[in-house]
Order: C-alpha cells, then structure tokens, then sequence
C-alpha cells in the first residue's frame, strides 16, 4: 500500500503531491529532501531506497526532477521503482516533453492521471492505452526550449585573412 506520491524540483519545491492514505505528515517532502541531499549527514546522495524513521522512501530522478512514492507498509522495491518507472512513461505520453513547465503546466491532467492510476494506495492500472478513455483534460503543449547560437559579431572595418 503507497502512502503518497509526489514529485520534487531539483530545489525541492513540491510540484506535485497526492496523498492516498493519510498516514503521513506532508512535511514529509522536506524529510527526503534534507535527506537525500544530505544522506546519513554527509554531503552524498541517498541509495533509491532508504528508511527514516518508519517511513520507506522510494525514489526516482528524470531530468532532475525527483518521483517519490512513500509507505509505511513493507512493499516490494521492485515492484515501486517499476510503478515510478511506468508514472513517468504515462506522464511522458500525455505532456509530450517531460520538464518541470510542463508539469506544472499540466498539473490538472497529472492529478487526474494519478487518480485513475492509483487508488487509495492500491496501483490500477498504468497503460496509457487504457487510461485513455477514463481522462477527460486535454495537455496543454509546452514547446521544448531550442538553444540559440549566435556567432560573435565581427567589426566589419576588419579584413579578411587573404589579404
């Protein structure tokens, strides 16, 4: 049984946050946070699953943005790093590009998503073929940011090398 699920900015602003259960406080965002910066008081990152107080943090990074899913329970580490694994596939095949704007762009769909998804901690399904005729709000198109390179401009008074 998952607890919660949320996802955190690589500063660790909450984005997302869903809580099935309510057995755990939502400062619980600030506990991995602290934690995995700074696992075991060193300045080193945490192991993908690591226990706090009682609590299993479960945890994914995708283009710096961390997917955690937390219990109480003993659940399977396979079978959760796989849910996090499938979570970001669907987020990927409704919003297109995967990056924070677009999840924050998206939030409304990622909720909903996350609803038929899961419920109350009980995972339901994670096809995105199936999901398809249960979600209702269309995403709305982040354009994925283009780098733009420019050469230095050159004084036009100069001449060029063959003369």
């Amino acid at each position: 049984m998952i607890s919660q699920i949320f996802l955190l900015s690589p500063r660790g602003d909450s984005i997302l946050h869903r809580d099935y259960r309510g057995e755990l406080d939502r400062a619980t965002c600030e506990v991995f946070f602290k934690n995995v910066k700074f696992y075991q008081g060193k300045h080193q990152e945490a192991p993908p699953i690591f226990n706090i107080d009682g609590v299993n943090y479960m945890y994914m990074k995708k283009n710096g943005i961390f997917f955690v899913l937390t219990t109480i329970k003993n659940i399977s580490p396979s079978l959760a790093m796989e849910f996090l694994l499938r979570i970001t596939k669907v987020f990927k095949d409704y919003c297109g590009i995967f990056s924070e704007e677009s999840i924050r762009s998206n939030f409304l769909l990622l909720y909903e998503l996350l609803d038929e998804i899961m419920d109350n901690g009980c995972i339901q399904g994670t096809s995105s073929d199936t999901l398809k005729s249960y979600i209702f709000n269309e995403p709305v198109v982040v354009e994925k940011k283009k780098m733009k390179f420019q050469l230095p401009k050159f004084n036009p008074k100069t001449t060029s090398s063959d003369a």
